[in-house]
């Protein structure tokens, strides 16, 4: 028995809920350190450089999130096959060779550099399936993806504000900036992994309550979208439009406060952390929501939420009616309210309330592979359509439109799952002692 395998016999003796918290913090720790080495070099500016009338920042964007987008068609396949053994591997090489990829950034100049970007997205697009493996599954996963989730929200502004200090030094310029902050992560990076590695495998009781998780063959991946083809439209459209909108203010966060005429290195952190907090508190409440179907419509109502907040405050905001802080501060959390469940909750609670034996990776890469699609296409749109429109206002006539659209597929959405539901539940022969349904 390896040193890992001791320590994780050791670990499965412990509270349940002790090894939660543990595995919550651990997926949080590891995935906000792999922002370090993803988002750290969208906090420089790089001002007055253009390539092709583009703005330089703009194409080291497009660049890596189109390797982010490879990434996530490649691992619809990669991620819903994996096995369980050489998880860590898979995550520590992954960004090692992001990493190698920053100090390449550095040491290239530019316009050549801007390659380096893709090859810097396209391994970090395999991380979130490979954190979230360690968490799906078990009666706790609310809690621990709400954890791992709010890194989502958190790391963004954190890295920033990590970034922005270091360039702040007279030392460090924008380009050596990302390898630097990548470098800071490391040691941090290593750790929580070797703590996702000493999780033990979900209990009786937690495939009881949640459906046994396995990979997927290709056979039986079309054969689950088949059987929610309706429903898993409508989550794509859905989860199309808040990944195009989170994608445009995460990237271009820093320039967005500018058009508004707030220029605090320290404000990103600020805002997000609050946000972080509230959709922290929301979705881990649905812990206590034993009944998987109710839970499931409990999280559709959040999301629809979540759209209703992004266009009432933009629609308040154009009218003059709230200032720019409290305009960002709201549409940030409307966002992240219908983006986060997706990556966290939303499938987790699907695959458990139709007792269905699959796998949360595969959806989660369906739906960020078109949803990272759309968003390079919108900032090629964007940039060769329509140049001379600053972010501030290019993001706040989309995200109205995104919010309205989302509102309305998300109702559809939950209108389809609930009917499924019912058929299912009511259907001649079904055993409903094996199906994990109960009525809202």
């Amino acid at each position: 028995m390896t040193i890992t395998e001791n320590l994780r016999a050791k670990v499965a003796k412990w509270p349940y809920g002790i090894v939660s918290v543990m595995a919550a913090i651990a997926a949080f720790g590891a995935y906000t350190s792999m922002y370090a080495f993803r988002k750290a070099f969208s906090a420089g500016t790089f001002i007055g450089q253009q390539y092709f009338h583009i703005d330089y920042k703009v194409w080291l964007v497009i660049a890596q999130v189109i390797g982010y987008t490879i990434s996530k068609f490649y691992g619809i396949k990669f991620i819903s096959e994996l096995k369980e053994s050489r998880r860590a591997i898979y995550i520590i090489g992954l960004i090692g060779f992001g990493w190698l990829a920053l100090l390449l950034f550095a040491v290239i100049p530019a316009p050549y550099n801007i390659v380096c970007l893709l090859l810097n997205g396209f391994p970090l697009g395999m991380i979130w399936g490979l954190v979230f493996s360690y968490l799906e599954g078990r009666k706790s996963t609310e809690f621990m993806a709400a954890v791992l989730s709010i890194s989502l929200i958190f790391a963004s502004g954190f890295i920033k504000t990590i970034g922005r200090t270091l360039v702040g030094n007279p030392s460090i310029n924008e380009y050596w900036m990302p390898f630097i902050t990548g470098a800071l992560f490391v040691i941090p990076l290593v750790f929580f992994v070797f703590c996702l590695e000493l999780m033990p495998p979900p209990t009786a009781e937690d495939v009881k309550l949640r459906t046994k998780r396995s990979p997927m063959d290709a056979a039986e991946r079309k054969s689950f979208l088949i059987r929610f083809l309706p429903g898993i439209l409508l989550t794509i459209v859905i989860y199309v439009l808040l990944t195009v909108m989170r994608d445009v203010r995460d990237n271009f966060e820093v320039e967005i406060w500018a058009g508004l005429g707030i220029k605090d290195n320290s404000i990103y952190a600020k805002i997000d952390t609050m946000i972080s907090l509230i959709v922290l508190v929301a979705m881990s409440l649905l812990i206590l929501v034993k009944k998987n179907l109710r839970a499931f419509s409990m999280i559709h109502l959040m999301i629809i939420t979540g759209c209703f907040l992004i266009s009432a405050c933009t629609l308040l905001f154009t009218l003059g009616m709230i200032s720019p802080m409290v305009w960002m501060t709201i549409t940030g959390l409307g966002l992240y309210l219908g983006y986060v469940p997706y990556n966290a909750i939303f499938f987790e609670r699907m695959i458990a309330s139709f007792n269905y034996r699959s796998n949360v990776g595969f959806l989660m890469y369906v739906s960020d592979s078109l949803g990272y699609l759309a968003s390079v296409s919108i900032l090629m749109v964007k940039e060769f359509g329509r140049p001379n429109v600053s972010w501030a206002i290019f993001f706040k006539d989309a995200v109205l439109i995104a919010g309205g659209i989302g509102g309305v597929c998300a109702v559809l959405s939950l209108i389809y799952f609930l009917q499924t539901s019912r058929k299912q539940h009511n259907a001649p022969g079904t055993d409903t002692s094996t199906l994990n349904i109960q009525t809202v």
